[in-house]
């Protein structure tokens, strides 16, 4: 069977090379032939990526761990969709070995909550429907790096997130094939097809999630992103898309999907992913990390890029706003004192996805705090200041992802 390129890239080891890079910065760091701010990049090259994601640009990310790598703030640049060579990695669980992506057409899911309940396999899936839509993915606990109380858990600044395109068929299509939903359910939930550790209760480990049955009406069961196959590390060969919600409710390797009428009580749904008051442990009774809202930051001018010139400055970056498109940004340059109306550039993809903005202005030699703030079609406005929480989840803050820059 033909392999794509993802299978293929991800059968290459070009581990050794990066070994000769970190064995040449560390013996440049022994004899001073670099500056002390070169510890950063030897660190960096120290942690190589893993080699199920091997076939992604290495220079593109900080690897935090084997299941979260980060996308860098510069890396994103000037285009709308984010490349899965660059997209970030978050995995709750080890990804599968990568014989389930041998034959794709073969991946079975289980439908229940439907009149004629059944399980259905990729092939037929792709004979039922197929929409493609454009969507911010970004991890719940994308800006946790910016709370001062260092929440358990990675520490994310803005590279916890991309802009994909996926295609599937819409999971409305399905239950309607199946005969439609069952009376009584209130939600829809998906159960991933991870390995579980043994000795466990799957309960405690177990990757399922449940959001409003209300979000089932432009979720898909994706097959393609940015018009590939669904690498394996980003959930391949089929993936549950909930636009508009966090990537954990967005369920890799999906083995069943539900419309029940209670949640899930998996521990990661009724413990995890909650917001809990600083200090706390996540329970039932508290707000789940579900549907995202209005955010935005600025990827370039980028701290990670050193100085800037003084001059004309392009101010870039991306918004979004969850499930209300976002209508509006604005720009600051004196750490949110005074504000100015951006402009949207490049197409619109529709309401889940980020739209790019520009805010063109002049900068002498001096120190600056760029910041900016976005407005979706509600009028909800991207707040001043995080809400604290245990898990340091939904961080919207404008203030926490400003950036300072030095103009010389």
């Amino acid at each position: 069977m033909m392999m794509n390129k993802f299978d293929t890239f991800q059968k290459i080891d070009s581990l050794p090379r990066r070994k000769v890079i970190a064995s040449t910065v560390a013996s440049m760091l022994s004899i001073g032939l670099l500056g002390s701010s070169s510890n950063l990049l030897a660190q960096a090259i120290s942690k190589p990526l893993p080699n199920y994601v091997n076939w992604k640009e290495p220079n593109s990310f900080i690897v935090h761990s084997n299941t979260t790598i980060e996308t860098k703030r510069s890396v994103f640049g000037t285009s709308l969709i984010t490349p899965a060579e660059q997209l970030f990695i978050r995995n709750n669980l080890p990804a599968p070995d990568s014989s389930i992506v041998a034959d794709r057409d073969a991946w079975e899911v289980s439908v229940d909550g439907v009149k004629s309940p059944r399980k259905l396999s990729l092939r037929e899936l792709k004979s039922m429907g197929i929409e493609t839509l454009a969507m911010v993915l970004q991890c719940s606990g994308n800006g946790r790096g910016f709370f001062p109380s260092k929440p358990s858990g990675t520490p994310w600044q803005v590279g916890a997130a991309g802009c994909v395109i996926w295609s599937g068929v819409p999971v409305r299509s399905v239950a309607q094939a199946l005969g439609g939903v069952s009376g009584g359910a209130k939600f829809m939930t998906g159960t991933g097809g991870e390995k579980l550790p043994a000795g466990l209760d799957p309960k405690t480990v177990l990757v399922e999630r449940s959001v409003p049955i209300s979000a089932m009406s432009d979720a898909l069961l994706a097959w393609e992103m940015n018009g590939q196959p669904i690498p394996l590390a980003h959930g391949g060969p089929l993936r549950l898309i909930v636009p508009g919600y966090t990537g954990v409710n967005n369920i890799k390797y999906i083995k069943q999907l539900a419309f029940t009428t209670k949640e899930s009580d998996a521990y990661i749904m009724s413990h995890g992913y909650r917001v809990s008051p600083p200090g706390a442990k996540g329970d039932p009774s508290q707000p789940s990390v579900q549907d995202m809202t209005v955010k935005s930051w600025i990827n370039s001018p980028s701290p990670d890029r050193g100085v800037v010139k003084a001059g004309n400055v392009q101010i870039l970056g991306v918004a979004f706003g969850g499930l209300n498109t976002v209508s509006r940004v604005e720009v600051s340059i004196d750490g949110g004192k005074t504000w100015e109306f951006a402009r949207f550039v490049g197409p619109d993809l529709g309401k889940y996805a980020w739209r790019q903005f520009v805010f063109s202005t002049k900068l002498s030699a001096g120190e600056y705090v760029l910041a900016s703030r976005a407005t979706d079609i509600a009028w909800n406005v991207q707040p001043e200041n995080r809400i604290e929480n245990s898990g340091g989840y939904n961080n919207t803050s404008w203030s926490d992802h400003a950036v300072k820059v030095v103009v010389v």
